[in-house]
């Protein structure tokens, strides 16, 4: 059959290979990978997440996803649909803390709280979340880590995929 392919003109050729490579093209492009928010802990520790961002109705902060040592875990799942997040977490094990300048509201068990302002009035925790610039990236990845960063804190990196 294939030597038969060979005698027909170029663009008939084309055409037909088009017509049946097309459902293999279809069905790798619904293997496409996964748009999400995902945070890989390369601690040997038990990790707590939380992460803040900006919705339709205001600023939400959410948590505790708890991550084990050297695994990853997905706290948004889908394209992202803002373009700031804020993460914050904590050794559950060595009470280590990756922090940063922003501060948002958190809580002692799973929580998911609407607004950034007035923590302790409200009978939450005020906690420093570091900011992430995903830019128009569809997915963002944060790797938590033991070595130190340059102000002496313990390593946050994050990286995107378009």
């Amino acid at each position: 059959m294939l030597s038969a392919l060979g005698s027909l003109p170029r663009g008939l050729r084309v055409s037909l290979a088009m017509i049946l490579l097309s459902p293999l093209v279809l069905a790798a492009g619904t293997q496409a990978a996964k748009a999400d928010f995902r945070v890989c802990n390369a601690t040997q520790n038990l990790v707590g997440v939380a992460i803040g961002y900006r919705a339709n109705a205001g600023w939400v902060t959410e948590g505790w996803w708890h991550v084990e040592g050297s695994t990853c875990k997905t706290l948004i799942e889908g394209p992202l649909s803002s373009r700031y997040y804020y993460l914050y977490a904590e050794d559950a094990e060595r009470g280590g803390r990756w922090d940063g300048q922003i501060n948002m509201c958190v809580a002692e068990r799973e929580f998911k709280i609407a607004g950034v302002n007035d923590c302790f009035a409200r009978g939450f925790q005020r906690s420093g979340f570091q900011e992430y610039d995903t830019g128009d990236q569809g997915s963002w990845m944060v790797q938590l880590t033991d070595e130190p960063g340059a102000d002496g804190a313990n390593a946050v990196t994050g990286t995107g995929t378009p």
